[in-house]
């Protein structure tokens, strides 16, 4: 089958030079505060004869178990039944969530069940890290994809082996999340002592006081005593917290994915004077079989004799030349000036960043 190469990119951040102030939501998340990850055991029945092969051993037994419990005894040697397939439920339960919420599920089979559409999944207890039971699910699984055919005519569209049913599962027990009490503790998602610091400013700047109402404990923790006034007022003063503007600091990076080959600059990434010289070298080996036969009713025998051909060619050097501190436009504008393919590009900011002129962090993803 034949594959259409990715499409490369160079992106490139060029936002104006004033930094931008960003709600502190943004920015952290507050400590007992989040989600928590569901996971469950089950079975997707009505396939239409997709489901799990004689193979799949654990299916066969949960369905004779749960057919034990509704009073029909089957051994589970003795079922053989194409239309269920076993899967494991995921879903995450949101803070605060409490019982009666629905969640959205995913369900993902786990045997050799070629194809989920259609299926219906029977009552499944989601259970936390702790054990505990959170949440069951139930009802229609839906793929968004198919499988048509048999034989090797056979045509696949997405992944029919994993459905999702929005808002499949109820919640029975509330979340294990702490209330913000006296002390509310906010997580920087990306620990900086210079935006640690800046949160600490704007928030005794909001809730001035005799004691400052905000410290930070280092770059990625920033401690926050709820004021008198709001005492009884929690989540008035979290939300008014929330809605801080910060003005966060970002370290200059640049993000390399060599397999799309997508290269996203900040901009905030400098360049010092430097000099660049790119070229190509590129060789070609191809080899063409040729096929000599002997003479009419001679004693030869017909063989094939490979022919090589190599050729070599060398671009010329392409050059450019940044002055003192160049911007990531200038940079950008100056390698597509000379042609550069992001595949030169990634070389080019590699080699340039060794040499110590790049002012910036290089990520590799």
């Amino acid at each position: 089958m034949k594959r259409t190469p990715a499409i490369p990119l160079v992106v490139a951040l060029l936002a104006a030079p004033q930094a931008r102030a960003i709600r502190l939501k943004e920015l952290v998340s507050i400590e007992g505060v989040r989600d928590n990850q569901l996971l469950g055991y089950g079975l997707v029945v009505g396939l239409a004869g997709t489901g799990d092969r004689r193979q799949t051993v654990f299916s066969a037994q949960s369905l004779a178990n749960m057919l034990e419990r509704m009073g029909v005894s089957v051994p589970a040697t003795a079922i053989r039944v194409n239309n269920t397939a076993a899967v494991m439920v995921t879903a995450t339960l949101p803070a605060f969530a409490q019982p009666g919420m629905r969640l959205d599920i995913n369900a993902a089979a786990i045997g050799d069940a070629s194809n989920l559409q259609g299926g219906i999944l029977l009552l499944t207890s989601l259970r936390g890290a702790d054990g505990q039971v959170y949440a069951v699910a139930q009802g229609p699984i839906m793929t968004g994809g198919f499988a048509a055919g048999k034989a090797g005519n056979t045509q696949t569209v997405n992944h029919p082996t994993v459905g999702r049913a929005p808002e499949g599962a109820t919640v029975e027990r509330a979340a294990p999340s702490i209330a913000p009490k006296g002390l509310i503790h906010l997580q920087l998602r990306r620990s900086d002592f210079t935006t640690s610091a800046r949160i600490v400013e704007a928030v005794n700047k909001k809730f001035p006081g005799s004691t400052p109402a905000a410290q930070a404990e280092n770059a990625g923790l920033v401690s926050v005593s709820i004021p008198q006034e709001y005492a009884a007022r929690t989540t008035q003063f979290v939300s008014e917290l929330e809605n801080l503007a910060v003005e966060a600091d970002r370290t200059a990076r640049v993000v390399i994915n060599e397999r799309t080959g997508t290269i996203v600059l900040g901009k905030d990434v400098r360049v010092s004077p430097v000099a660049i010289l790119h070229g190509n070298l590129s060789v070609e080996i191809q080899t063409s079989l040729t096929v000599s036969q002997p003479n009419p009713m001679g004693q030869g025998t017909t063989e094939v004799v490979p022919q090589t051909n190599l050729a070599a060619k060398e671009e010329k050097a392409r050059n450019l030349v940044l002055k003192q501190g160049a911007t990531v436009e200038e940079l950008v504008r100056a390698l597509a000036s000379i042609g550069s393919t992001p595949r030169d590009v990634i070389a080019i900011l590699q080699s340039v960043r060794a040499a110590g002129a790049l002012e910036a962090e290089i990520e590799v993803i």
